[in-house]
């Protein structure tokens, strides 16, 4: 009898492990307009969180790009692409059901290969990819987060960063110079051509679906600290207890991997 009964406990312990593998994360979409400070407030909730200085493979929170998931150009459009001819800004431009399918499998807390994207050559590295181990919060931002149903039903939380578009011009300029080695005629000239247009038609009409408006982006630390808070409830299992992953004997939070994500957000 004895040994039953340790068995039954073995079953019960492992029944609980198990709730806490297999907790589903909390996915969070964070949109905005090119160089609206997508990154800069993902990695300010990365950093009140205290995650950026923990090592990547005990991490609890992993932040993803969009810009990650650009589709593979045909020689045809990296043509075009060389001249600043290509519209990167469309939501043609991004791989979405390879988004979709490594979101979901997130959700289902597994690992993913992230792929890298070079925006010198503009074109997906075959040798090179970014592994994202299982997280409790995981952060998407990219320009159309939102705009694909599909995607946007995906996000617990939604997040629109919401920056002066003078201000924006002015930070894409000097990054697509300074990073990207484009020429200021090209880049203005993109701007007008594809960014712009894009943005009013594709962006823009998004905010409407955001849950939190974050105005001046990384600046404003009085919306990031209530958003940081309530990410706090969730890791800390406060909000709802994860709905079944600490009610069913998981007290602390697991701590998962996460890996720092490489590429650079528009």
């Amino acid at each position: 009898i004895a040994n039953m009964a340790g068995d039954s406990d073995t079953r019960v312990e492992n029944h609980a492990e198990n709730e806490c593998v297999n907790r589903q994360p909390f996915l969070i979409g964070v949109s905005g307009g090119t160089a609206s400070g997508k990154s800069s407030v993902c990695e300010k909730i990365m950093e009140l969180l205290g995650q950026n200085k923990i090592d990547h493979h005990q991490r609890q929170v992993a932040i993803l790009s969009q810009d990650s998931f650009y589709r593979v150009l045909t020689p045809e459009q990296k043509a075009k692409a060389q001249k600043g001819q290509f519209n990167f800004d469309h939501p043609d431009a991004f791989d979405n059901e390879l988004i979709v399918k490594t979101l979901l499998e997130i959700l289902e807390g597994k690992t993913v290969e992230i792929p890298v994207y070079d925006f010198i050559t503009h074109s997906r590295s075959k040798e090179e990819s970014v592994t994202v181990y299982p997280a409790d919060v995981v952060l998407f931002e990219g320009i159309l987060t939102f705009y694909y149903q599909e995607i946007r039903d995906l996000f617990q939380m939604k997040l629109f960063v919401d920056t002066d578009p003078d201000t924006r011009l002015s930070r894409r300029v000097l990054r697509d110079i300074n990073e990207r080695g484009r020429d200021l005629e090209q880049v203005l000239t993109q701007y007008i051509t594809f960014v712009k247009p894009a943005f009013e038609e594709f962006c823009l009409p998004t905010k409407k679906y955001a849950d939190v408006i974050i105005p001046r982006g990384a600046d404003n630390l009085v919306a990031i600290n209530l958003i940081v808070q309530h990410i706090q409830d969730i890791l800390n299992g406060g909000l709802n207890k994860r709905q079944n992953g600490y009610l069913n004997g998981c007290d602390t939070p697991r701590q998962h991997k996460a890996s720092e994500s490489s590429s650079r957000p528009h």
